[in-house]
């Protein structure tokens, strides 16, 4: 098994102190890459003045920790593709795989709340799912255009590249058939192009059927955080026969599918609940109130007023928190259940104190990777 970082960094009433919130989140990313994890993904969230949710660019943290780690991975969980100019994210992602040494991975959101999107870009506005669908997939598309190093055009609903009746007429750069006709440019080339070729690996934060059957036919890796055991492996085995009918290749169950999940490691199950519970039902509650709990339900169990969010409610359907060795046996469970081959570890929740993530970051690194050391480092 692979094992990741999932960092969306949060501080309740520390704005004040984001360098020390900074340097907090270099820490941990540092210790990871020393003790061998695989990757480490960073949150785009806006106008956060409650400062639960504090990353508004993940490309640019990941450009930070690049320059201070030496393996590890970097990722976005994710960059919200509908609040991006696709050419602007483009070029900052390439640029971050050129910086890190071919490191991204490249992670891709459609954006929930629309405090942010109506402030960004309206035409991301959440209130309106297809157009919002419509909005991603074409400026994943385009991404995809602009990766390839060759120069491109693009005509679409939302854009249009290049910018059309543009005249060019420079020395320096002759106005050859490649990009222009009759002086004027037809296509063009976006500069740098990402280390990896053909571009990153691409993933996606997807949960409803329709965003995991789209994800898989398109070769897309997926990212997925809520759901228990028994639900998530209907979504799973949904993602393997999509993604093998459209490979022409049988897909393994769990095969190209991160799963983040709720991880604190401490000596005692007393211990880990009174050190984590606080600050993991922060989040919950600051989440749940827009999502719900629809997605937290067993397979065919249905929603009812009867379920409430509470730490119980959650430690039986999703959460990795006690022992390394109650934490190893869960972790089992997924690998065995439904094919899980990469864990990402959410442990930093808002307003958990530094020094107890870093030592649940350690118990994990020394008590729990080595049950499971195949593919477990940087691999």
């Amino acid at each position: 098994m692979r094992f990741s970082i999932f960092h969306n960094l949060g501080a309740p009433g520390r704005l004040g102190e984001y360098p020390d919130v900074m340097a907090e989140a270099r820490e941990f990313a540092v210790t990871a890459d020393r003790a061998g994890f695989w990757s480490t993904w960073y949150t785009e969230h806006h106008f956060g003045h409650e400062a639960i949710e504090i990353t508004p660019n993940p490309v640019l943290m990941g450009a930070d920790i690049a320059a201070r780690t030496t393996d590890i991975r970097i990722g976005q969980a994710a960059s919200i593709a509908t609040f991006w100019h696709p050419l602007r994210l483009a070029e900052d992602i390439a640029m971050l795989d050129q910086l890190s040494g071919g490191r991204v991975e490249v992670g891709l959101g459609r954006g929930l709340y629309g405090r942010e999107a109506l402030n960004l870009n309206a035409l991301a506005d959440p209130r309106d799912q297809e157009q919002n669908r419509a909005l991603y997939d074409e400026t994943v598309e385009v991404l995809r255009k602009a990766w390839s190093g060759e120069f491109f055009s693009h005509r679409g609903r939302f854009y249009e590249f290049p910018a059309p009746g543009v005249k060019w007429n420079h020395p320096l750069s002759p106005a050859t058939p490649e990009y222009t006709e009759a002086g004027v440019i037809t296509k063009m080339q976006v500069t740098p192009f990402p280390l990896q070729r053909p571009h990153p690996p691409l993933w996606q934060v997807i949960d409803s059927p329709r965003s995991i059957k789209a994800a898989a036919a398109d070769g897309v890796q997926g990212l997925f955080w809520l759901p228990p055991v028994s639900a998530l492996k209907e979504r799973f085995e949904l993602y393997r026969d999509t993604a093998s009918q459209a490979a022409g290749r049988e897909y393994a169950l769990g095969e190209g599918i991160g799963l983040v999940r709720d991880v604190y490691v401490a000596d005692t199950m007393e211990q880990a609940r009174a050190e984590f519970e606080e600050a993991l039902m922060t989040t919950y509650r600051w989440i749940m109130h827009w999502r719900g709990l629809g997605n937290l339900m067993e397979a065919g169990e249905e929603l009812t007023d009867a379920h409430e969010l509470s730490f119980d409610f959650l430690q039986r359907r999703n959460l990795l928190v006690g022992t390394p060795e109650y934490v190893s046996e869960k972790i089992a469970e997924l690998r065995d259940e439904v094919g899980c081959e990469h864990l990402l570890l959410w442990t930093t929740h808002p307003g958990l104190p530094h020094r107890n993530a870093m030592r649940s970051l350690e118990l994990f690194a020394e008590k729990v990777m080595p049950r499971f050391t195949t593919g477990g480092g940087h691999g």
